[in-house]
Formats: C-alpha cells, sequence, structure tokens
C-alpha cells in the first residue's frame, strides 16, 4: 500500500512541474529592466540599438524551430511599414554558444525583444503566437 501511495505522489509532482513548465510555454514575458552588459555579444549577431528587434535562438536539429521563423517573418513583415520596423535575427545556438549562455538560454526555440536603446524586454520559451508578438512590439515600433 505505501508503495502504491508513493507512486501516486510521485505521479502528481510530475503532472504539477509538468503543467508548470507547459503553462510557460509560448508566453510573451516581460523582462527585468537592467542595463545590459552584453552589448558587444548582442551587436555581433545584428542587434544593432538602432530600432527594435526580435532575436531567435534555432537550430537545424530544432523541429519548432521552423514555425517561430514562419511566425517571426510574418510579423516582421505585417510591420515592416511602421515607423521603426522590427529587424528579424536568427541565431543557431550552435554557432553563439557563449550569446546563449549569457542570455540563459535553457531550451529552444527561445526568442527575445530588444528595444531600440538594445534593452531586453520581452523573453519567449517555445513558439509565440503572431498576436502575442505583434502586441509586445507595437508600443516598440511606433
Amino acid at each position: 500500500m505505501i508503495e502504491i501511495t508513493i507512486l501516486a505522489l510521485v505521479l502528481v509532482a510530475g503532472l504539477a512541474v509538468g503543467l508548470a513548465v507547459r503553462g510557460r510555454e509560448g508566453k510573451v514575458r516581460a523582462a527585468a529592466p537592467a542595463a545590459d552588459t552584453r552589448t558587444h555579444l548582442l551587436a555581433a549577431v545584428g542587434v544593432s540599438g538602432t530600432g527594435p528587434a526580435v532575436l531567435h535562438f534555432s537550430a537545424d536539429w530544432c523541429g519548432p524551430c521552423a514555425a517561430v521563423r514562419r511566425v517571426v517573418a510574418g510579423v516582421a513583415t505585417d510591420l515592416a511599414d511602421a515607423p521603426k520596423p522590427p529587424q528579424d535575427i536568427e541565431v543557431d545556438i550552435d554557432a553563439e554558444p557563449a550569446l546563449a549562455k549569457e542570455l540563459n538560454v535553457l531550451s529552444l526555440p527561445t526568442t527575445f525583444v530588444f528595444d531600440a536603446e538594445g534593452r531586453e524586454r520581452f523573453r519567449i520559451s517555445g513558439v509565440p503566437k503572431a498576436g502575442d508578438l505583434r502586441s509586445a512590439l507595437a508600443p516598440l515600433t511606433a
């Protein structure tokens, strides 16, 4: 009987952790405003600080990264006529491990939104919804 109780507790704990992780998937979360000490690493991949940028980490072996590529490209195209159109920057995590480590990228796909000053404003784990990404970029592109 004790074994069944322990098994049930382990299953419930595993389910809770799984639901918590899945609940964060694809959500646009605001980043804590802080001085960005990663300027040189970001500049090396094209985050210039001249306008908003959407930086998404991907890899050849990452299936969901193709969906992120389509979502980001679509949103960037939609906002191309904005006063400050966003840059669409895709970074191969295998080519830029130092930047991935500095930005605490723990899984793929991971997407960041930077403002015109190059500060991290939002972070998205998983595939973002186009509407959520567009809403996050709207005040930055005006």
